[in-house]
């Protein structure tokens, strides 16, 4: 889909879009072209964790922090330290986004995650010639991302994709980081509505429709049209067995 995120960014304009990238943590310049809708400037994992919070915590992105206390030999607390969060984005625009990033694992690219069994969401990456391969994910409790690459610009190889060789590391290290942990659903904010659309137009489907997805909105962004499907007569070999 990689032309239509090159439309959407061409249609909010590069000057919002960059405007936009500081309320996920990112405090670099950007290049001002519209590549950058599809990841063409370098950014560290860490970095990128942090913009992946907005959708994991429901909105909010943390400073990250590497020590979180310090005791003294005889175990007293020295320093005890929490991430500080702040507000990036509403509660129901991260869910839309996780919704998206659900499919990411349940059909596509990320699939090689489903072997976690428990409810996911992520995205893959892969640079030009597999030079370095992405994925980070999250579960309603904790996200996590695995690169893989070489200090040196060199391709890991043919059909080393972000979905083939990170992904299976980022599984592994979840199954064993959220095994003591209660498998939950991530939380619908109350500003979200679901509906049966149809997969062909994504208008409303229409009743009796067998083709259809149920698909969540902001409420009050739901389509209002409603599918028409084309009255079937009968072949046109067999004429006389219609009704008239």
């Amino acid at each position: 889909m990689n032309v239509v995120t090159v439309k959407v960014a061409q249609d909010i304009g590069l000057g919002y879009l960059i405007s936009y990238l500081p309320k996920f943590g990112f405090e670099r310049p950007f290049p001002r072209n519209l590549s950058i809708a599809l990841g063409s400037s370098e950014v560290t994992l860490v970095e990128l964790l942090r913009a992946y919070d907005a959708f994991a915590t429901g909105g909010k992105i943390y400073q990250p922090i590497f020590i979180t206390r310090i005791t003294d030999t005889a175990g007293n607390v020295i320093e005890d330290r929490r991430p500080t969060a702040q507000d990036a984005i509403s509660s129901e625009t991260a869910y839309l986004v996780t919704s998206i990033l659900k499919s990411v694992i349940d059909r596509g690219t990320g699939h090689r995650a489903k072997g976690l069994g428990r409810p996911a969401a992520g995205k893959t990456g892969t640079t030009n010639d597999q030079m370095d391969a992405w994925f980070i994910g999250y579960t309603p409790e904790l996200v996590a991302g695995a690169w893989v690459g070489f200090d040196e610009k060199k391709s890991l190889g043919k059909e080393e994709t972000g979905g083939r060789a990170a992904v299976p590391i980022w599984r592994d290290f979840m199954e064993k980081a959220t095994d003591k942990m209660p498998i939950t659903d991530f939380a619908i904010p109350s500003g979200i509505s679901f509906i049966n659309i149809d997969s062909k137009s994504g208008l409303r489907a229409a009743p009796g429709d067998d083709d259809t997805m149920l698909e969540c909105f902001r409420r009050g962004t739901e389509p209002q049209q409603v599918v028409q499907r084309a009255a079937q007569g009968p072949p046109s070999d067999d004429f006389f067995r219609g009704d008239f």
